[in-house]
């Protein structure tokens, strides 16, 4: 996975639970993880996205 400043992120859970944001920084100059982003319910977290994770880089609405 690869996203730049900038980028909307949607992390699902396999339970279907789901949160979007935007991605503030990112900490590898290849664009990889982690990227640190502020979610739309207002709090901000350095994500590593899993194996478990099912995350959209600019996804459609």
């Amino acid at each position: 996975m690869q996203a730049t400043v900038g980028d909307r992120i949607r992390m699902r859970s396999q339970s279907g639970a789901s949160a979007d944001g935007e991605i503030v920084e990112v900490k590898r100059q290849n664009g990889e993880p982690p990227y640190l982003v502020m979610f739309d319910r207002g709090h901000q977290s350095l994500i590593y996205p899993g194996p478990n994770s099912d995350c959209e880089i600019n996804p459609e609405v």
